[in-house]
């Protein structure tokens, strides 16, 4: 198979699909892999290391598009990159495309280029595990904690505190709604400074397995500062409330997210407090949450310091780069050695992965989000 890795172009996006690693494997399979020029750049990757694995090195991504017959990208496409989409009738793009929280200009596109396109946050296995979105999920907690602590502090408007523990002061609060991969891991990064952590989840299952392993890693010493709380209005309003730092993590596979944060919970909390929204792909899960970017990451409402950044992993991209290779190679071995169609038919995790087909949405909740339910058709429909 013919193999295509795009450079990124959106606003400080960093990360690219492949490592040089992950060519050398694919190649040794037996296919032929292309890379745009510097598209390793950002993630510490030079030219010559993907020469070197066995990958062709082109300056023009038409030239790559039209050469390939899967094409590999960590973003959805922006409009600069439609051009390209128009080459792409009966091809396929697999990446993360987050298309019930973005334009629907970008879905439309897709449609009217036949794009078979398979989105990674959508890939679900049996056990309902989402592989290629849990690693940057990871990075993601982490990095809204990291963002978090950095826009509390008094040059920014932020309350004037850490999220440490400090001898003989009062220790900051972070609230974390939702408790999947990104709200554990915002609240492991949280609760390892020490600090008072809430993590709310509406599933009390999710509740007791996050206690549970929280309680592993953080040990007794700090574990004693994090509490995990079954979330109802009530619960929620009160913590929200008492926050200086607030994460949304709401997550529905595929789906906007919903508006669990409301415009009074916000309006509650205190000045300077600071709110970062990780769900903002999907649409975001609080009030008043809207995309911003690496270039200018923050705003503020109601008295309140906002960061909602769309593609936040990007700033950490050796880490996300590796991370995301592991996850997505094996997917992409199976296509390359059993046909994509073939594969996205037999294995019902990729079944799920599809967002377009043949012109047709083939995700439901999409298709409800963006209003195009005469657009949609059901995977097993449009792959006889």
């Amino acid at each position: 198979m013919i193999i295509a890795c795009l450079k990124e172009v959106k606003d400080n996006e960093n990360r690219v699909a492949l490592t040089p690693d992950g060519v050398r494997k694919l190649v040794k399979l037996g296919n032929t892999v292309y890379v745009e020029r510097q598209a390793g750049w950002g993630s510490g990757y030079a030219d010559e290391d993907y020469v070197s694995a066995g990958a062709h090195i082109n300056d023009s991504p038409f030239e790559i598009v039209k050469k390939a017959e899967l094409i590999m990208k960590i973003k959805e496409p922006v409009k600069q990159e439609f051009y390209w989409l128009k080459l792409m009738n009966g091809k396929t793009l697999f990446t993360y495309l987050h298309l019930s929280g973005v334009d629907p200009e970008l879905t439309k596109e897709l449609l009217a280029n036949g794009v078979t396109a398979i989105a990674y946050e959508t890939v679900q296995e049996k056990d309902g595990s989402l592989p290629l979105l849990a690693p940057m999920s990871d990075v993601a907690g982490v990095l809204a904690i990291q963002y978090g602590a950095n826009y509390m502090q008094k040059k920014y408007g932020g309350v004037g505190k850490t999220l440490g523990k400090i001898p003989g002061a009062d220790s900051a609060l972070t609230v974390v709604v939702g408790g999947g991969h990104v709200g554990a891991a915002a609240a492991r990064a949280a609760g390892g400074m020490g600090g008072e952590v809430v993590l709310l989840d509406i599933n009390p299952k999710v509740v007791a397995i996050r206690k549970q392993e929280l309680r592993k890693i953080l040990g007794p010493h700090l574990f004693k500062n994090v509490q995990v709380i079954k979330s109802d209005e009530k619960t929620l309003s009160h913590w929200v409330s008492k926050a200086d730092l607030l994460i949304g993590a709401v997550l529905v596979p595929g789906a906007k997210a919903p508006t669990v944060v409301s415009e009074k919970m916000i309006r509650s909390m205190h000045s300077g407090a600071v709110i970062v929204d990780v769900a903002i792909d999907q649409g975001g899960c609080i009030w008043g949450a809207k995309p911003t970017t690496h270039r200018s990451p923050r705003y503020e409402r109601a008295g309140k310091i906002f960061c909602c950044i769309t593609n936040m992993p990007g700033q950490v991209s050796r880490q996300s780069t590796q991370a995301i290779t592991n996850a997505t190679l094996p997917y992409i071995v199976k296509m390359a050695t059993g046909g994509i169609i073939p594969m996205v038919r037999k294995h019902r995790a990729l079944t799920l992965g599809l967002n377009t087909h043949a012109g047709y949405l083939t995700y439901e909740r999409v298709a409800k989000d963006l209003h195009m339910e005469n657009h949609y058709r059901s995977p097993e429909e449009v792959l006889k």
